[in-house]
């Protein structure tokens, strides 16, 4: 390993932590340090290159496949890296934040995945940037156990064989992190503070374990993006001293440009790939942000009237099945999102058919795997998949070589026999204060309306009031979609959850800030790229 020169790192702003110093010991911040000093700068180019491109698309209302990299999708002799052992078996993944309680859960869940968010899940507040990578470093050493205040319950890990692998999901490119700032007083890139902590504390402790240091790339919107990540990757795997292709990483196909260079980023990361994932959610947000300002072609309906059996969404997941096996990657499928109800078993019969119905429709396609968000859901998923893969891991040698999808299927939004509705309006706005307000509490992941949400939920919610606000769109009980109803049904909701919880715990919360930053990136007529962006400036802690 290299010999740690002291950190030019300084931690700003941030209330000391328990056994912080654990965490964010000298070598490891020179390590960060020098992740900063080497790829920020080109993390910045390429943040200005999505404004460029944002714009092209702004211009143009359309996107296509580059024709600079078609040799790239013509060569099929390419392939990426075998997976290892630890990752060839993802029939059911769970997802969730790296709290304590959370950590074991999602570890002992009987998924072969654990997806340790520190992105969309997540609220990043200096508590558990920090206390998330104490919580995986005391999994890895056994050294992690919990009991609930309120139930007496405990929990404590099974066996090591009986523990999904982890997958870590860092922040995207686009977030910084405030309270760990170079000389200059400049943020470091959420992305790669917790990419840098966890490899450098992890990953030769995985490798120990018999498995490795993998990642989730989340909002990755090029190739070029892709490239950089695998940069990253050389450059900490010499670091360390381990093995070049040590590191595996998934990248979340969750942005409509990413979607139409899906060979080019597994290309770029192939000693390091391992899959990409069909991110829903964050992928209507991108074709609503990127086509904004399209006109009538291309408004969303209610978000919940967007299945994966629209023509559109049907293009996305099917040409993601057949471009990763023909390149011997892993496909994994959506999230199942239903969180189950204790007090209502008829909820529950419905939300599992939807849910099986989900996975039976991925494991037919060809996906290798896919997502849940609740333990409880793992046993449906799993076997949806079992039956289709039996005792195989995976099922890559099903090519899909009878997919064809042309440029414009990607983006045909208009193919969708779907309009929005004055109940939908309400949702966005429900669901966008119930979880913008829970998340400057430091909660990413929150049970709404008997569904797990996170930042993506509420960056379509948003984002669709935007769009039906500035497209002029009339709802299906007659009225237009003004910032006026917006206001109006916002108004409503704030007094609908004053009388649900009563007034001290309403004074108590964050509901009325709530709703106003929900009004501004949703009125604002200079449309904000993240709403996690002004969020994270109101963010305690």
């Amino acid at each position: 390993m290299s010999a740690p020169a002291p950190s030019p790192l300084a931690i700003v702003d941030a209330e000391p932590l328990p056994r912080q110093e654990e965490v964010l010991t000298e070598a490891a911040l020179a390590f960060v340090a020098e992740l900063h000093r080497r790829f920020t700068p080109r993390r910045d180019e390429l943040l200005a290159r999505r404004a460029e491109r944002r714009a092209e698309i702004a211009r143009t209302s359309t996107l296509d496949f580059l024709p600079e990299t078609a040799a790239i999708r013509a060569d099929d002799s390419w392939r990426v890296a075998p997976a290892p052992d630890a990752l060839n078996d993802r029939r059911v993944e769970i997802t969730g934040p790296t709290d304590r309680k959370m950590t074991i859960n999602a570890l002992n869940s009987g998924a072969k995945v654990w997806l340790a968010d520190f992105e969309d899940a997540s609220a990043p507040t200096w508590e558990n940037v920090i206390l998330g990578q104490v919580n995986l470093s005391d999994a890895y050493t056994r050294n992690i156990d919990f009991t609930d205040a309120r139930s007496g319950k405990s929990y404590a890990l099974k066996a090591n064989e009986e523990l999904a692998t982890v997958v870590m999901r860092p922040r995207g490119w686009h977030l910084n992190e405030r309270h760990l700032v170079d000389a200059d007083g400049t943020p470091v890139p959420g992305a790669l503070v917790d990419f840098g902590l966890y490899f450098f504390h992890n990953a030769q402790r995985l490798l120990d374990l018999g498995k490795g240091p993998y990642f989730y790339l989340p909002k990755t919107e090029s190739h070029l993006e892709a490239r950089l990540w695998n940069e990253v990757f050389v450059f900490a795997q010499e670091y360390v001293g381990i093995p070049q292709g040590t590191v595996r990483a998934t990248v979340l196909i969750e942005t409509i440009t990413a979607a139409y260079e899906m060979e080019e980023i597994l290309y770029e990361l192939r000693d390091h790939a391992s899959g990409l994932n069909a991110g829903r959610w964050d992928y209507l947000f991108s074709i609503v942000k990127n086509f904004r300002d399209g006109g009538a072609k291309f408004v969303l309906p209610d978000r919940n009237a967007v299945t994966m059996t629209a023509p559109f969404m049907r293009a996305y997941t099917e040409l993601l099945v057949r471009t990763c096996h023909k390149r011997g990657a892993h496909a994994i499928g959506g999230m199942a999102a239903f969180i189950p109800s204790r007090r209502d078993a008829e909820v529950n019969k419905v939300a599992f058919e939807k849910v099986r119905a989900d996975k039976d429709r991925e494991a037919g396609d060809g996906f290798d795997g896919s997502w849940v968000a609740h333990p409880d859901l793992v046993p449906i998923a799993m076997e949806s998949f079992d039956k289709v893969l039996g005792d195989k891991p995976h099922q890559k040698d099903r090519l899909r070589e009878d997919v064809v999808v042309e440029a414009a299927d990607l983006i045909a939004v208009d193919s969708l026999d779907a309009k929005p509705t004055y109940a939908g309006l309400v949702n966005a706005v429900q669901v966008g204060i119930r979880y913008i307000e829970a998340w400057l509490r430091g909660l990413g992941a929150v049970a709404i309306f008997n569904l797990m949400e996170d930042a993506a939920t509420a960056e379509i919610s948003r984002s669709q009031i935007w769009q039906w606000i500035n497209a002029e769109v009339v709802l299906d009980n007659g009225e237009q979609v003004t910032a006026e109803l917006a206001r109006k049904v916002a108004a409503e909701e704030l007094a609908n959850i004053r009388a649900e919880i009563g007034d001290e715990a309403f004074a108590a919360g964050n509901w009325q800030q709530a709703h106003d930053l929900l009004l501004t990136v949703s009125l604002d007529e200079d449309y904000a790229d993240f709403l996690t962006l002004p969020a994270y400036e109101q963010l305690k802690g």
